[in-house]
């Protein structure tokens, strides 16, 4: 293949599962689904937090980030994929492949500071409850949120930009999208600069705020053990319950995809593990977070009720 720097490829062929084209009609009838129900689900919980007073708290306010962040996330991905499963030329422009790359790495990025930023949410309202109004007032969601917004948007520009300097020789993607690890599998020479960068990113985005969470989730256990009452403790237990669903679904996903080693594991397993952490979170967040929560079924019935009425 012509040249060796990404500059020169005008567009990248996505192998994905091609070598499986019966693994592709399934595949693709599971995408559309997951991305039908995501798309549902994420809308209809920021409906109901924008529609519900009840759910105008800081809880509820970063989990309508969370929701838009998975629509954004799943939107930049799952349609170039449902085209690509149907089609024999499964292709994406040298500009598409940028901007997939790094919208991708943006949303999962602010996700990770997100979910930590929802761990300490849950650390004042359980530990400080008396203090929860002052220490989390507007200002500071509306900051906290920024942060993590901003966050994962610089560090996504950082990876991108240092990848998109890599030298390749090829236009083959291992992938069913341009996945930033799969795109560096091209490479015609290994780049210190660029591992390093690699591993900054992900232990400030991984294992830093796991920490963060775990110690969060000591104090509110603690808190938890000592509240005399049953409703009390069912209900802490209920919100809390379904925010560490979501950060061991996503985060174990993660951790397995960019803090093993570059040369360990089969591409198709990384797929599959893509699959995951791309999809089915992004679909399951609205579902965790509405099956034990009162609140969120009382609001979405309020809701079912005044649509059949009108």
């Amino acid at each position: 293949m012509p040249g060796e720097n990404l500059t020169t490829w005008n567009f990248f062929f996505l192998e994905g599962f091609s070598k499986y084209p019966k693994l592709e009609i399934v595949l693709f009838v599971f995408s559309l689904v997951t991305y039908l129900v995501t798309l549902l689900g994420n809308s209809t919980l920021i409906l109901i937090t924008i529609l519900d007073s009840r759910l105008q708290t800081p809880m509820y306010f970063f989990l309508g980030n969370l929701s838009f962040m998975d629509i954004c996330y799943t939107s930049v991905s799952i349609p170039s994929v449902l085209v690509n499963l149907l089609s024999s030329q499964k292709t994406i422009v040298f500009s598409g492949c940028a901007v997939q790359m790094y919208l991708s790495l943006a949303m999962g990025s602010t996700e990770c500071v997100l979910l930590a930023v929802m761990a300490y949410d849950r650390y004042v309202a359980i530990c400080n409850p008396l203090r929860y109004p002052l220490l989390m007032n507007r200002q500071v969601c509306v900051q906290l949120a920024t942060v993590s917004w901003v966050t994962g948007c610089l560090t996504a520009l950082l990876e991108t930009s240092f990848a998109l300097r890599m030298p390749l020789c090829g236009n083959l993607i291992d992938h069913f999208t341009c996945e930033i690890l799969a795109v560096l599998k091209l490479a015609c020479a290994s780049s210190l600069l660029m591992d390093m960068t690699m591993l900054a990113v992900s232990v400030l985005l991984l294992p830093i705020p796991m920490l963060l969470i775990c110690i969060s989730y000591v104090f509110i256990l603690s808190t938890i053990l000592r509240i005399s009452s049953a409703e009390g403790r069912d209900k802490a237990f209920s919100t809390c319950g379904a925010h560490l669903t979501v950060v061991v679904l996503y985060y174990g996903a993660a951790l397995s995809m960019y803090l093993k080693p570059s040369s360990s594991g089969s591409q198709q397993i990384d797929k599959i593990i893509s699959l995951l952490y791309g999809m089915l979170t992004p679909m399951l967040n609205p579902i965790i977070y509405s099956l034990r929560n009162k609140e969120v079924k009382d609001a979405m019935k309020k809701l079912q009720d005044k649509i059949s009425s009108h």
